[in-house]
């Protein structure tokens, strides 16, 4: 196996650093004192293709492979893992819309999704369902000319900020086979919003319920068929834990590198720290781990991008161990950084406090874990 990258990839990889340490990186604290991100950033993002990396050439999007993708999210997050993983979101949706969406939504709807002039929202989970997201209650009931929405989504990046929101909503029995995915445009009458909630970390991105009062959208804003909204949330999810496990690996690189930095600058007992044998030792440890992560990361893509049989169980496993990875290690550069790693200025504790949702969203770590024992159980 060839574990180089090629020129090519090499190359997007470069491309998405250095926008995001000349667009995104010089604002981060900025956008996350104001608790948004400013609608001019992401048509510049869309006009680099990254709002569209894995949808089909044949739809006007980039085409890339899942590997590819995690490229552009590991090296986003170098800069702002908020504003990285919000921009994963974007792509899962569109994705779902180029996978699903029949010929009509897509030629209405995806020129806006590529170029990012319209931002899309990603609403499966509930106030009443997480981990448990088959269990969702959001009804959509069928009228003469479409469907009327009623229910809540909750946690949602971007609610009340994004210009549509992909929403799974339960149209048939309990269960996964009674939900479908439905595609609601910012404006609808009957959508509204709950107030933004004041989180640990990723405070550049706005979030906040999604919220339907007899919401009414026209039959052509069904994604897909009837009955099949879980199966495509599941498949998107597999991508969206490899972008969010790309984030953390990018941000804890980042932490790593700002670390050796400080270590080099900062004296102690009458030489730089670095050179303290046990703390050499802690550097090692975290560049193993990394490294340990970027591997085990793209090892799924890989898998994902070649639809391995077990690409799910690899997604499952790769996000498990690559979050916890980043969490771990932005955390040791913390410490490392004594007191100065607790001050703003020196960007550390904010990386601790984004990674940390790491291990919660996209499925927590510990349903990740359920899933990659339910294979080994079916498989043995």
């Amino acid at each position: 196996m060839d574990f180089a990258l090629s020129e090519e990839q090499t190359a997007i990889f470069d491309m998405a650093y250095a926008f995001g340490q000349d667009q995104i990186a010089p604002y981060a604290r900025a956008w996350e004192a104001a608790g948004t991100i400013p609608k001019d950033l992401w048509p510049k993002v869309g006009a680099l293709g990254f709002a569209s990396l894995y949808v089909s050439e044949d739809a006007g999007g980039a085409g890339l492979g899942r590997l590819d993708a995690t490229l552009v999210f590991e090296a986003l997050s170098m800069a702002c893992p908020s504003v990285a993983a919000f921009l994963s979101i974007h792509n899962m949706c569109a994705k779902m819309l180029d996978s699903f969406g029949d010929d009509a939504l897509k030629a209405r709807v995806m020129p806006g999704v590529l170029s990012m002039g319209t931002v899309l929202s990603y609403c499966l989970t509930e106030p009443g369902s997480g981990s448990d997201a088959a269990a969702l209650r959001t009804r959509a009931e069928r009228t003469n000319e479409g469907y009327v929405l009623n229910g809540t989504k909750a946690f949602i990046s971007g609610g009340g900020y994004s210009d549509a929101y992909v929403c799974m909503v339960r149209t048939g029995d309990d269960g996964p086979k009674g939900v479908s995915t439905v595609y609601v445009e910012d404006g609808a009458e009957g959508l509204s919003f709950g107030a933004l909630e004041d989180k640990m970390g990723w405070r550049s991105q706005p979030t906040a319920q999604v919220q339907f009062d007899n919401c009414n959208i026209l039959s052509g804003n069904l994604v897909g068929e009837e009955g099949k909204g879980f199966t495509y949330a599941m498949k998107g999810l597999d991508g969206g834990r490899l972008n969010i496990a790309a984030c953390s690996l990018g941000a804890a690189q980042s932490a790593l590198d700002a670390t050796l930095a400080y270590m080099g600058e900062r004296k102690a007992f009458g030489q730089p720290i670095d050179q303290f044998q046990g703390l050499q030792w802690r550097l090692a440890d975290m560049e193993i781990e990394l490294q340990a992560a970027r591997t085990f990361l793209r090892h799924a893509a890989w898998k994902l991008d070649n639809d391995a049989p077990d690409a799910t169980k690899f997604c499952a496993m790769a996000k498990k161990f690559v979050t916890d990875a980043g969490s771990k290690v932005v955390d040791q550069c913390l410490q490392l950084h004594g007191g100065y790693g607790y001050l703003a200025d020196y960007g550390i504790e904010k990386l601790v406090r984004d990674l940390r949702v790491h291990q919660i969203l996209e499925g927590t770590n510990e349903i990740m874990r359920v899933i990659v024992a339910r294979d080994m159980l079916k498989n043995r």
